[in-house]
């Protein structure tokens, strides 16, 4: 199901007000014939998810505020039948309620991990870790939507930088490890060659045996991962047609299984 994020809204205050963002200090006189547009504006915001409106204490609470004051609108003109205009002003504040709507909504992300997803702090790298908990929280999404390609898709993409991530920290740790155990691999035919010795240039098939081969994942995980590779080929149209497979709810089920399962097995001992 489509989701509505902040800058949907924000375009639309921009193009069904345009005069009240222009200058954000005019508090206009208002009827009862701008209630029904300005409770569409509203019913916009509380369409956006929690986790996308992320915003300091204050600006949250102008936002709330504003929204308040537009659902509100219309009980005012009901209650007070002869009422034919009112100031279009939330007192104690300088901006008209759609420019701080506007205001807070420029501020926040269009995409965001869901509350709940996996917190992988075990990963330093800031940028890396909201870009993993991006897909996996996609991932999750797509697949209480039945979009089974996406979370089929997503959970692989996951599943594939978190065993990058965890074989460049182990040949850090251990320098010439991924080496040494490539050539093992190759040697028993469990991998073909790499083409580059840069892991950042591998598959996920040779991650997955790798990570296995030097004890990061346990077989389990590995099997699961491997299940999940042959899935993720069949996003490749040419690979499904010939298979005459598609990705479908167990594939994703799998994908997003797998990649947790390797989310779990990366966690440091002692470390939640």
């Amino acid at each position: 199901m489509p989701r509505v994020v902040p800058s949907d809204v924000v375009k639309a205050i921009e193009r069904m007000f345009p005069q009240m963002i222009q200058d954000p200090r005019s508090f206009p006189d208002v009827s009862s014939d701008s209630v029904p547009p300005l409770k569409a504006i509203a019913q916009l915001v509380e369409s956006v998810p929690e986790d996308l409106l992320i915003l300091d204490p204050a600006h949250y609470a102008e936002l709330i505020a504003s929204v308040a004051y537009l659902r509100s609108l219309g009980d005012s003109f009901q209650a007070a039948r002869s009422l034919s205009t009112t100031r279009f002003m939330l007192a104690g504040f300088d901006l008209n309620p759609l420019a701080l709507i506007q205001q807070a909504l420029v501020a926040c992300p269009d995409e965001g991990p869901a509350a709940g997803t996996e917190p992988l702090a075990f990963i330093g790298d800031l940028e890396l870790r909201e870009s993993i908990r991006l897909d996996l929280s996609a991932a999750h999404r797509d697949l209480s939507a039945g979009e089974w390609k996406g979370a089929t898709v997503l959970a692989g993409s996951a599943t594939e930088a978190l065993l990058l991530w965890a074989l460049q920290e182990h040949d850090v740790r251990h320098p010439g490890a991924l080496a040494t155990a490539t050539r093992a691999l190759v040697a028993a035919g469990t991998i073909p060659r790499p083409r580059d010795p840069k892991p950042e240039e591998w598959i996920l098939h040779t991650y997955v045996e790798v990570a296995a081969h030097l004890g990061l994942i346990p077989p389990n995980t590995a099997t699961q991962v491997r299940l999940a590779k042959d899935f993720r080929n069949l996003i490749h149209p040419g690979r499904a047609q010939r298979l005459g497979q598609k990705p479908d709810r167990p594939t994703a089920h799998a994908a997003l299984a797998a990649a947790l399962a390797v989310a779990r097995d990366l966690v440091p001992p002692g470390v939640s």
